[in-house]
């Protein structure tokens, strides 16, 4: 008998909220609005508070000043057995003691849920997790994967309105954490409950979640699509903590050409006519926005050029990144790496272009 465990998707919206540590204020007046089925990730390093903003939604923690709804009920000062939602713990918070099956069983049991409905919920989803054939094992017979996966089944197996994970990848192997990212998202789809994720992993965020939220001293920072947040940052943190960059401070000029942007050594380059906002900024773009000219003829005469000296050479797989000298400023710059391609060595002076419309200008 198959069981539905699927429930409706609701709405996360959080307002005005604050949380403080004693004199430390860890959260500061935090806005944000989930949408009903999201898998939304909290983004940011240690100390940010995307973990304390985590369980503020579960309820554990110093009560917090501000609202948290959960659909259209506030649940800000409600206590964590009070809201309908189900956390997936770093660390499992496996019972050793038990087997897998009991594990799973263990909240629908304190629900006093029948007996024959139990069997039902517990089988179906210890075989969603792919785990029904290993119900007799305890968690000292599992591997780190497996484990993961008995703690999402006790917490989906008692249909929660909001599913919380608190980096469930961080104990993992970097191979199995790629499987099981995939396998996490597969399951959120297939449910479709509103998920929180929180990592300080950039590449987990960017490859599970529909929407992250960047934090960093208690203040979100951005909220966006991966390529959103990764092609248009809002500022430098965010620049910096989504994948290498380059970061160039300056000043934007208007001229006769439309604007131009200028570094304090001297070094400048074209922006186009687009309006830019005049004075000082950050001048930002990827490694793999700069492209080394090895052939000077077939350079575009529209694009910025700029010319440096290769410092430093390192060789990632399928990449090869310089460090480039330009002026007084080093440069990456990422080159495509192909079988008995020809590489630059450290000491040569070389062409880049990058086209103008690569360019993002970030306030300082």
């Amino acid at each position: 008998m198959e069981i539905n465990m699927m429930t409706d998707a609701v709405k996360i919206t959080i307002k005005n909220l604050s949380i403080a540590f004693g004199n430390t204020e860890v959260l500061k007046g935090v806005n944000l609005d989930i949408e009903p089925g999201e898998l939304f990730s909290f983004l940011g390093p240690s100390g940010s508070g995307k973990s304390t903003l985590l369980r503020a939604i579960a309820g554990f923690g110093p009560r917090p000043k501000g609202s948290i709804f959960i659909g259209k009920e506030e649940v800000a000062q409600q206590l964590p057995w009070e809201r309908n939602v189900g956390m997936v713990f770093q660390s499992y918070a496996l019972w050793p003691h038990m087997t897998v099956w009991k594990n799973v069983a263990f909240g629908l049991e304190e629900r006093r849920v029948p007996r024959r409905k139990i069997r039902e919920r517990v089988d179906e989803v210890l075989e969603m997790v792919g785990l029904l054939q290993l119900a007799e094992r305890r968690p000292s017979q599992l591997s780190g994967g497996q484990q993961q996966r008995v703690a999402l089944a006790r917490t989906i197996v008692v249909k929660p309105m909001v599913l919380l994970l608190d980096e469930p990848l961080s104990n993992l192997d970097a191979n199995l954490r790629v499987q099981m990212r995939r396998e996490i998202l597969e399951l959120q789809r297939k449910l479709r409950v509103t998920t929180i994720f929180v990592t300080h992993d950039q590449e987990e965020a960017n490859t599970i979640s529909d929407r992250i939220a960047v934090l960093n001293h208690g203040i979100i920072q951005q909220v966006g699509s991966p390529l959103k947040l990764y092609d248009e940052p809002s500022n430098r943190f965010v620049a910096n903590f989504l994948g290498t960059v380059n970061l160039m401070d300056g000043t934007v000029h208007h001229g006769d050409n439309g604007y131009f942007f200028k570094v304090p050594d001297g070094t400048s380059f074209p922006l186009g006519k687009t309006e830019v906002k005049q004075g000082i900024c950050t001048a930002m773009f990827r490694p793999q926005n700069l492209r080394i000219v090895r052939n000077k003829k077939t350079s575009k005469g529209s694009s910025i050029q700029l010319s440096g000296i290769i410092k430093h050479r390192e060789f990632l797989g399928s990449r090869i990144r310089y460090t480039i000298l330009v002026g007084e400023q080093n440069l990456l710059v990422d080159d495509t790496h192909e079988s008995n391609c020809t590489t630059m060595d450290v000491g040569e002076t070389v062409l880049l272009q990058l086209e103008r419309d690569l360019v993002r200008i970030l306030p300082s």
